[in-house]
């Protein structure tokens, strides 16, 4: 990695529409980094799962995973699955944003995310809408990742989606927090099925994929020095804040939660071959750096792509250049590890 351009400091141009919606998000923090929860939810407005396509094709249904602990999932399902509905289709299963703390599966930026993941990758996104802190803090949104892959393993999808999936071909992706727990989830999956008194499993995990993973620690990386300031998108008040709602009790940010980095951190040897995605203005680059130096000392593959001029969240604005350029990656990615390989 490159690492970020210390002597770049001025944020990009950015459209006008782009702006609008940074600032929205920034007024719904107070200065502390805490959210003003009414004026939050009054803008985070949700999109209706439709069995009908939308203009792209794909057609969208919510799944029941866990009624005791609320456990849902958004299913997106491509226009090619109707084409040919008894080829199998590898599956993504993602894992929104929002520092644990915000957002939902049907929150609008991201049902319209995971339905431009689905039509441009030509799989199957499972859309997981884990459980929220600081009501269900660490290990919930792990917990509730891993029943959903467990869920995917005994049941497949329901039988009136009309498509077939390929457990084979099943990558774990994920932005920000959400980044952070596909990576939790694949070192459980893994770890788990690679024990011996472990039931046979037929889910593998083909892939993981960390779009500006949400990592950290108590020491101030130069990263987040350099960017608090400047960054549209995020500060170290709201990562502090994000980290004290989800972190147990009394838990430093040097909790295996969040620092997932240097020669301490297991990983199981079966953990898949990863893509990591990472701006140049985003005060998190520092830790997601040391976070792929790790992955490399332990002999993990993973392939690392860099926009220079990246701020945290630019993949969910499909007017920048950079967010299309990212799903084309994954778009590689996904075809180059997966059993399937229908993707278009």
């Amino acid at each position: 990695m490159t690492g970020v351009d210390r002597g770049h400091r001025s944020p990009p141009p950015l459209p006008w529409t782009v702006r609008v919606q940074l600032a929205a998000l920034s007024a719904a923090h107070r200065s502390d980094g805490s959210v003003r929860r009414l004026l939050f939810y009054l803008g985070d407005l949700h999109a209706a799962a439709s069995a009908r396509p939308d203009g792209g094709g794909v057609r969208s249904a919510d799944v029941t995973i866990d009624t005791s602990r609320g456990l849902w999932a958004r299913v997106f399902v491509p226009s090619a699955a109707g084409e040919a509905a008894a080829a199998l289709l590898p599956v993504v299963v993602y894992f929104h944003g929002g520092g644990f703390v915000l957002f939902s599966a049907a929150s609008r930026p991201y049902d319209a995310l995971c339905r431009r993941f689905c039509r441009e990758l030509g799989a199957i996104v499972v859309s997981v809408n884990y459980r929220l802190a600081p009501e269900h803090r660490f290990p919930a949104a792990y917990d509730d990742g891993v029943a959903a892959l467990r869920y995917l393993d005994a049941n497949g999808l329901p039988a009136e989606l009309g498509v077939a999936v390929d457990l084979s071909s099943c990558f774990l992706a994920g932005d920000s927090a959400g980044g952070n727990i596909a990576h939790h989830v694949a070192q459980r999956w893994a770890s788990t099925s690679a024990a011996s008194s472990a039931p046979p499993v037929s889910l593998r995990l083909a892939g993981v994929v960390l779009i500006q993973p949400f990592f950290g620690g108590e020491e101030r990386t130069e990263e987040e020095v350099a960017l608090d300031k400047a960054s549209l998108s995020l500060s170290l008040a709201r990562t502090d804040y994000f980290w004290r709602e989800f972190l147990p009790d009394g838990a430093t940010r040097d909790h295996a939660a969040a620092r997932v980095c240097g020669d301490g951190v297991e990983l199981a040897d079966a953990f898949p071959p990863a893509m990591v995605a990472v701006g140049g203005l985003d005060l998190l680059g520092g830790w997601q750096a040391r976070y792929v130096e790790t992955l490399r000392r332990k002999g993990r593959p993973v392939r690392v792509v860099e926009y220079p001029d990246a701020i945290h969240g630019f993949h969910a604005f499909p007017e920048l250049a950079d967010s299309g350029k990212l799903v084309e990656e994954m778009k590689l990615f996904v075809r180059e590890h997966s059993r399937t390989k229908r993707i278009a």
